[in-house]
């Protein structure tokens, strides 16, 4: 007997993803799990045009003044590689970068870094969001008088760095790659439309940039705050802590979170809770006799 959230008078949960680049798998895992897809793209990956700071790191580290080197993404550990061998040869960078202290925030970078061949020194464990990170290098780096290189990953996290700055460290920030929205809107203008009308049951977010893009989109069509109150009504899942912060700051209701990060769990996890959820959201207010 396959999974579903489905019971005998209950109709199968309709709901938007706002994956990109797994978009197929995410449509997938709805269906498996017998809710309705809609999968409207709501970013795409720029690689920087000029990556003149990916480049200002590899001289840093060539010479010796990089201490402490922390990858944050596999995507974008994969991509300053491939910058910095526009300059250097490969076998020389992994010999550069295993002089210096190799931090991963979680399990894509570290994949990634193992294919290398490359020594992991410290490795923040789940939820992997900068929190973990911060804790992982206190415990295990002196960082007083150390500079430290991030690889970033999109938008900075900038009360990690001061965190870090705090403890006495220098940061280095090297943005290999950025979120834009996706070169065609017309699928998530249309998926907000929907939203405001009532077209959904559950919203899955599985990273912060996609709420920003959704309000960008938002705004251009008109107020953003009917959007905001009819995603309200829906199930709000969040794929992580990172991602929950963000929603909630923006106003955003978050009703379920995994139990771990990933796509599989947060889909599953979310379309089982959302029916009681739903119930408790969308019951008529109790009046009260006078």
């Amino acid at each position: 007997m396959t999974e579903s959230n489905e019971s005998a008078n209950a109709s199968p949960l309709r709901v938007l993803s706002l994956e990109s680049r797994r978009a197929d798998e995410m449509k997938s895992l709805i269906e498996r799990h017998g809710g309705i897809p809609t999968v409207a793209p709501s970013m795409r990956e720029i690689p920087l045009d000029e990556n003149t700071a990916a480049l200002q790191f590899g001289t840093e580290l060539f010479a010796g003044r990089i201490d402490v080197v922390v990858f944050m993404t596999g995507v974008g550990a994969t991509a300053l590689l491939e910058t910095l061998s526009l300059r250097w040869p490969r076998a020389e960078i992994l010999t550069a970068l295993s002089q210096a202290v190799i931090v991963v925030r979680g399990p894509k970078p570290t994949a990634v870094l193992r294919d290398w061949g490359l020594r992991i020194d410290h490795r923040a464990p789940e939820p992997n969001t900068w929190h973990e990170l911060l804790a992982t290098m206190v415990a295990g780096i002196p960082l007083a008088g150390k500079t430290i290189a991030i690889q970033e990953y999109g938008k900075p996290s900038d009360d990690f760095y001061q965190e870090l700055r705090q403890h006495g460290a220098t940061v280095q920030a090297v943005p290999v790659y950025r979120w834009d929205l996706p070169s065609d809107t017309q699928p998530l203008r249309t998926a907000i439309a929907q939203t405001i009308a009532g077209d959904f049951d559950v919203i899955l977010f599985t990273s912060a940039q996609q709420f920003h893009n959704v309000l960008q989109v938002a705004a251009e069509s008109g107020p953003k705050d009917p959007w905001l109150q009819a995603a309200n009504r829906c199930v709000v899942a969040s794929i992580g802590p990172t991602a929950t912060e963000t929603l909630v700051e923006g106003g955003l209701l978050v009703d379920c979170q995994p139990s771990h990060p990933k796509m599989g769990p947060l889909v599953r996890e979310s379309l089982l809770a959302a029916p009681e959820i739903l119930a408790r959201k969308r019951s008529p207010p109790v009046v009260k006799g006078g």
